[in-house]
């Protein structure tokens, strides 16, 4: 698969990658000097990859150094004195970030909190909203479900002392299809919403690139007497979100994939107003989770605050939380509009050179040809269906990157997904991912 068959549109130095550099000269929306790229393998043409992996774990912004840094000189200046005098103050530092946080998830700022990790916010939004009782008692999943996501599901079910093999109902997409349908997610809750305690799916499929109808399944839920939470880990930073509007009870996401928040980054929760201001809703709690003005007089008894914070553990790790600092603040100086419309732009020109590169040869898009159905990913299926391609999915993502610098990854069993990030990725870096499959994969 390694002989070069590059077409028209895809020639080296040809009027493909001549139109792909114009369209980045006319850019005024990307961010990419902000970034650090990787270099590429010595063997590369081009000093710098193309980065399309950004949807596993995005670039550094180049001010994440001097962020951190600045954490590390209060704390050396001030030491415990930091959590009032830091340039940053400690003590009240996740809400600095919680209304750029809102903003960028469409929610008000008291629904917001910055804090722990995904899974981690999982367990701790189920602990209040999964409550089984009577029939209803199962947690509605996509087949296709992240594993963290599945593993932390099938633990609650055991935790309540269910049988996760009936509890965990796992939805899956129609015989020969890859997506699931909106309409099939609202028809298994019209016919079985009664026996679902929870839905809870991902915002953005992490395989196929699909953007759930997030507004349609959770109206759906919320009729069937639902609890609806979503996984928005490739979605938040990635498509235009509305939680509240949407009537969402929870939603949890990581900040390392598209918010660029640096590896395990300090992740997010958003909690709708009609829960966090009722006191009397059950929650695990801690330190973090009570009322500010009395915290340090070390009462025994939890007053839970009426925002999101009352599902907060513990202190903010204020080193972790840097980086999601000057990440939220690129967000909000852009804006989610700008780079959906750009996302759409750049996406739509991968799909285009894509359509071209897999026609004659044996890759196929898996992902949602909609535009609105779909984030900053095209996912192409490699060899001859699930369970086939394995080997050469790998090896071709292997090649990708030492030959032509383009960075991608792979989805066992067969799949090699190429996230063009909005905030950082090029028109050049579609080009030269479309050049590189041309190059790699041989015709029929």
């Amino acid at each position: 698969m390694s002989e070069r068959t590059a077409g028209p549109a895809t020639r080296t130095g040809g009027p493909g990658e001549q139109e792909a550099l114009a369209a980045d000269a006319r850019d005024t929306t990307c961010r990419r000097a902000e970034f650090l790229l990787p270099p590429s393998p010595a063997s590369a043409r081009h000093p710098e990859v193309a980065y399309f992996a950004g949807n596993s774990l995005g670039l550094q912004p180049r001010a994440t150094r001097a962020a951190v840094l600045a954490e590390l000189d209060d704390w050396a200046l001030h030491a415990v004195e930091g959590h009032h005098r830091a340039a940053h103050p400690w003590l009240p530092y996740h809400a600095e970030l919680r209304e750029d946080a809102a903003t960028l998830v469409g929610a008000a700022p008291e629904e917001t909190v910055v804090m722990n990790s995904l899974t981690v916010n999982l367990h701790l939004m189920m602990a209040t909203f999964y409550r089984p009782e009577g029939e209803r008692t199962r947690i509605l999943i996509e087949d296709h479900a992240f594993s963290s996501d599945s593993y932390a599901v099938r633990s609650q079910a055991v935790h309540h002392g269910l049988d996760p093999d009936e509890t965990v109902v796992r939805l899956r997409p129609r015989p020969g299809e890859d997506c699931l349908r909106t309409e099939d997610v609202v028809d298994h809750l019209a016919r079985e919403g009664h026996r679902v305690a929870l839905v809870l799916l991902g915002g953005v499929n992490y395989l196929t690139g699909e953007f759930l109808d997030i507004p349609a399944i959770t109206a759906a839920g919320r009729a069937a007497g639902c609890r609806v939470g979503w996984d928005l880990a490739h979605a938040v930073g990635n498509v235009p979100l509305a939680l509240h509007d949407w009537d969402v009870d929870f939603a949890a996401w990581c900040s390392y994939k598209y918010l660029n928040a640096g590896p395990g980054a300090v992740a997010g929760c958003f909690v709708h107003r009609r829960h966090v201001t009722d006191p009397d809703l059950p929650r695990l709690a801690g330190w973090w989770s009570t009322e500010q003005a009395t915290r340090f007089e070390m009462r025994p008894e939890l007053v839970p605050v009426p925002t999101a914070d009352a599902w907060q553990i513990s202190n903010p790790p204020i080193l972790s939380m840097a980086p999601v600092r000057v990440s939220l603040r690129m967000f909000a100086e852009t804006g989610m509009a700008r780079l959906r419309e750009r996302s759409l732009a750049l996406t739509g020109y991968l799909e285009t050179l894509l359509t071209e590169v897999v026609r004659d040869r044996p890759l196929e898009i898996v992902t949602p040809a909609d535009p609105a159905r779909r984030g900053a990913q095209l996912s192409l299926r490699v060899g001859g269906g699930a369970g086939s391609g394995a080997a050469d999915a790998a090896g071709l993502a292997d090649r990708l990157h030492r030959v032509h610098g383009v960075l991608a990854d792979v989805r066992r069993p067969d799949v090699v997904r190429l996230a063009p990030v909005p905030m950082y990725s090029t028109f050049h870096d579609c080009w030269r991912a479309a050049d590189a499959l041309a190059a790699e994969v041989s015709p029929s």
